[in-house]
C-alpha cells in the first residue's frame, strides 16, 4: 500500500480531525510525505478538509474499488478504470485471460456504450455507473433473462432506497424514474460450445447518476433523466455500487422475491402495447410476466410469450 492509500485510509476511518504530525506518527513517514500525498489525493478529486489542527476527510465521489470490494457481501474482485470502450468487452476479454469470476468491471467514464439491440446511450464522466459482472451461472438459474429480472430488481430497489423514491421498470431491462429512463441493463450468455450449456453470465449496466438535465441532448431531454438532475449528489456512486450487488446476490438466492418484486415494479403489465415481431406489428395488452422473464401479451383473439432477444416494446399506453 503506498504512502497515498494509507493516508487515505487512515482519513476515512478517523471519527476526529487529524494532523499531518498524527499521520507521519501513524503512517511512518515525514509530515512532507504526507502533505505531498493530501495534494495527490485531492488531485484525483477527494475532498479533504484543510483545518487549523489537521485534516478531515469529507464524503467524496470518486470511484474506489478497495471500498466497493470490502463492502460487498460476497467474495469478488473489483477492478476500477478511469475510461472504457465497453466494460460488456473488457468482461469478455477478462474471460480470455483467464480471470476468476465474480469480477466486477467498474469505469468512471464509457466511451461506446451500448444496450440491448446495439443502441448507444449517453454517457458522461464521473457523472455516471458504467459496470459489468462476469458471473459463473448460479445452478438455480439456467435462463439468461432470470439474470435481467434479478438486476433490475437489484437496481430498482437500491435506487429507492438512496432516494426514498418508488421507481418502476419498462420489461425488460430499463429502470425508470418519474416517466424518464435512469438506467438500462444489458445481459449477455457465454457458452461452452462442446456441452452446449451456459459458461458465464456477463450483466453490464449504466446509470445515470448526477448528469445535469441541461447537459443530456436535445432528443433525450423527454425521454432520460438522472437520480440527481441538478447535478447535486448527496450519496455516492460507491454507496450504490455496493447497494446494488448486495441485493443482487442476495436475490439470486430468492428468485421467488424477485418475480414478485419485479411485477409489482412492472408500469407494462395492464397496458396496451405495441412491438414487432418478425417484421410484423402487433397490438395487444402485456398480462403476464413468466417466471423466466418472458412477457405475455393479449392480442384478443390469442396471447404472444415476448422474449426480451427478439423483440422491442415501441409503445405503452
Amino acid at each position: 500500500m503506498t504512502t497515498k492509500e494509507k493516508v487515505l485510509a487512515h482519513l476515512k476511518q478517523a471519527d476526529r480531525i487529524l494532523s499531518g504530525e498524527a499521520l507521519a506518527q501513524e503512517i511512518g513517514v515525514s509530515r512532507t510525505a504526507i502533505w505531498k500525498a493530501i495534494k495527490e489525493l485531492e488531485k484525483k478529486g477527494y475532498q479533504i478538509q484543510h483545518l487549523a489542527n489537521g485534516y478531515r476527510y469529507q464524503p467524496s465521489d470518486i470511484l474506489d474499488a478497495k471500498e466497493i470490494q470490502t463492502q460487498i457481501q460476497q467474495p469478488i474482485e473489483v477492478t476500477v478504470v478511469e475510461t472504457s470502450a465497453s466494460t460488456m468487452k473488457d468482461a469478455q476479454l477478462a474471460v480470455v485471460e483467464g480471470k476468476k469470476s465474480p469480477l466486477l468491471i467498474v469505469a468512471d467514464m464509457q466511451e461506446a456504450p451500448h444496450g440491448r439491440f446495439n443502441r448507444p446511450f449517453f454517457a458522461a464522466k464521473q457523472q455516471g455507473i458504467y459496470m459489468s459482472l462476469l458471473l459463473e451461472p448460479n445452478e438455480q438459474l439456467q435462463e439468461l433473462p432470470q439474470y435481467t429480472v434479478l438486476m433490475a430488481v437489484a437496481v430498482a430497489d437500491a435506487i429507492d432506497e438512496l432516494l426514498a423514491v418508488d421507481s418502476q421498470i419498462k420489461w425488460v431491462n430499463d429502470i425508470y424514474l418519474n416517466q424518464k429512463k435512469v438506467a438500462g441493463i444489458l445481459s449477455e450468455a457465454m457458452t461452452d460450445v462442446e456441452t452446449n450449456s451456459l459458461k458465464y453470465i456477463i450483466i453490464g449496466m449504466g446509470i445515470n447518476f448526477s448528469i445535469p438535465q441541461a447537459n443530456y441532448p436535445e432528443d433525450l431531454q423527454a425521454k432520460a433523466t438522472s437520480l440527481f438532475p441538478d447535478g447535486k449528489a448527496s450519496a455516492t456512486r460507491n454507496q450504490l455500487i455496493i447497494n446494488i450487488w448486495n441485493r443482487f446476490f442476495a436475490l439470486l438466492n430468492d428468485q421467488q422475491t424477485a418475480l414478485e418484486s419485479y411485477r409489482k415494479k412492472s408500469f407494462v403489465l395492464g397496458k396496451k402495447i405495441t412491438f414487432k415481431r418478425k417484421d410484423q406489428n402487433y397490438i395487444g395488452t402485456a398480462v403476464a410476466i413468466t417466471d423466466t422473464g418472458e412477457l405475455v401479451v393479449d392480442l384478443g383473439t390469442e396471447q404472444m410469450t415476448l422474449s426480451s432477444g427478439e423483440i422491442s416494446l415501441s409503445s405503452i399506453q
